[in-house]
C-alpha cells in the first residue's frame, strides 16, 4: 500500500515532464524558425531554402535511427530506410502536400508576427470539416459546427484588430493557404499510412526524401541569387541554427507520439492550446507589443473554440464507437436466436 502514492506520483511526474517537454520544444522551434526566416540580424530572404534543409536533416536523422536500430535492436526500433521506390510513389502525393503546407506555414510565420501566428493560421478546422465533407464524404455535428464558428469569429475579429496595427495582408493569405494545406495533409496521411504498414517514422521518412527533391528546382528558380549573396552562408553559427531547427522538426515527432502516448489524443490537443496561449503572451512580452483588449479576446475565440471541437469530437467518436459496438452485439445474438 506504501507504494501506490509513490507511483502515483511518478506517473504525474512523467506526464508534467513530457508535456513541459513538448512546449518547450515547439515554442523554442517557433521562435529559431522566425529568427531564420525573417529577422534584422539574420537578413536572410530564402524560406525554402531553410525548409530544405529541415527536410534534409529529417531525412539524415532517420537514417542514423536506422542504423543505430540495426546494430542494437534491444535498444531501439526504426523502420529500414533503405529507398523503395514503390514506397516512394506511394508517398508522392502527401508529399506535394507537404511541402505545400511547410512552404506557406514558413512563408506565414515569416511574414507575421509569432503573437500573431496562432490566429493567423487558425482556419485548420474550418477547413478540415469543408476537406472532409467533400473529399471523404463525411458530416459533422451542430455542436462541432458551432465550435467552428467560434474559431471563424476569433479569426476575423483577430485580423480585424491586427489591421489596426501593421498587419501583412499577404501573410494572413499565407496563413489561410497553410491552414487548407495542413486540414489536406492530415487527409493523405490516413491514405497514404496504409502503405508504409501504419508505421509514422516510414511515413516521414519517405515524405521528407521525397520534399528534399521537390525543393531543389523551386529553390534554384526563386533564391539561389539570395544565397549567393547572403553574407553569412559559410559562418558556423548560422549553420548550427539551421540544423538546430531540422533536429527540432524531427524531434517533434517523437515528442507529439510520447505525449499522446502518457496523456490522450485530446489532452494532447488541448496541451497545444495552451501551448499556444504560453507562446503568444511570450511573443508579446519578448517585443514589448501592447495590444488590445479585443485582440486578446480574439486569440481566447480561437484557441477556445479549437480546444472545444477536440472535446466534441472526441465525444462523438465514443458515441459513434458505442452505436457500432452495440450493433455488431445485437447482429450476435440475432444470430444466435436464428441458430436455435
Amino acid at each position: 500500500m506504501a507504494k501506490h502514492p509513490q507511483s502515483l506520483f511518478s506517473k504525474y511526474l512523467r506526464v508534467t515532464g513530457v508535456v513541459a517537454l513538448y512546449w518547450t520544444v515547439s515554442i523554442s522551434m517557433v521562435f529559431l524558425n522566425k529568427y531564420l526566416l525573417k529577422s534584422e540580424s539574420l537578413q536572410l530572404n530564402a524560406p525554402l531554402f531553410v525548409t530544405w534543409w529541415q527536410c534534409v536533416i529529417t531525412v539524415l536523422l532517420s537514417m542514423l535511427c536506422d542504423f543505430v536500430a540495426s546494430r542494437n535492436p534491444k535498444m531501439m526500433s526504426f523502420p529500414s530506410t533503405k529507398f523503395d521506390m514503390k514506397l516512394s510513389r506511394e508517398a508522392l502525393p502527401l508529399s506535394i502536400v507537404f511541402v505545400s503546407m511547410i512552404t506557406f506555414n514558413n512563408l506565414c510565420l515569416r511574414e507575421v508576427g509569432v503573437a500573431f501566428y496562432t490566429v493567423s493560421r487558425s482556419l485548420v478546422t474550418i477547413f478540415s470539416l469543408i476537406f472532409t465533407y467533400f473529399i471523404l464524404g463525411k458530416t459533422t455535428t451542430i455542436k462541432a459546427l458551432g465550435c467552428c464558428s467560434i474559431v471563424l469569429g476569433g479569426f476575423l475579429l483577430g485580423v480585424r484588430q491586427e489591421s489596426l496595427g501593421e498587419m501583412s495582408n499577404i501573410g494572413v493569405m499565407y496563413g489561410v493557404i497553410a491552414s487548407a494545406c495542413v486540414a489536406l495533409n492530415a487527409i493523405y496521411i490516413k491514405k497514404v499510412l496504409p502503405a508504409m504498414d501504419g508505421n509514422i517514422w516510414k511515413m516521414a521518412y519517405y515524405n521528407n526524401l521525397n520534399a528534399v527533391v521537390i525543393f531543389i528546382p523551386m529553390i534554384l528558380i526563386s533564391e539561389v541569387g539570395e544565397l549567393v549573396g547572403f553574407a553569412k552562408l559559410f559562418e558556423l553559427g548560422f549553420w548550427i541554427s539551421m540544423t538546430t531547427s531540422g533536429f527540432m522538426g524531427f524531434f517533434m515527432g517523437y515528442v507529439v507520439g510520447l505525449e499522446i502516448q502518457v496523456t490522450t489524443p485530446v489532452t494532447h490537443t488541448i496541451s497545444g492550446v495552451a501551448k499556444a496561449c504560453l507562446q503568444t503572451v511570450i511573443a508579446v512580452l519578448w517585443n514589448t507589443e501592447i495590444k488590445t483588449t479585443l485582440w486578446w479576446f480574439a486569440n481566447l475565440m480561437v484557441l477556445g473554440g479549437t480546444g472545444a471541437y477536440s472535446v466534441v469530437k472526441s465525444l462523438d467518436m465514443k458515441v459513434q464507437h458505442e452505436t457500432e459496438k452495440d450493433r455488431h452485439e445485437g447482429g450476435s445474438e440475432e444470430a444466435k436466436k436464428t441458430l436455435v
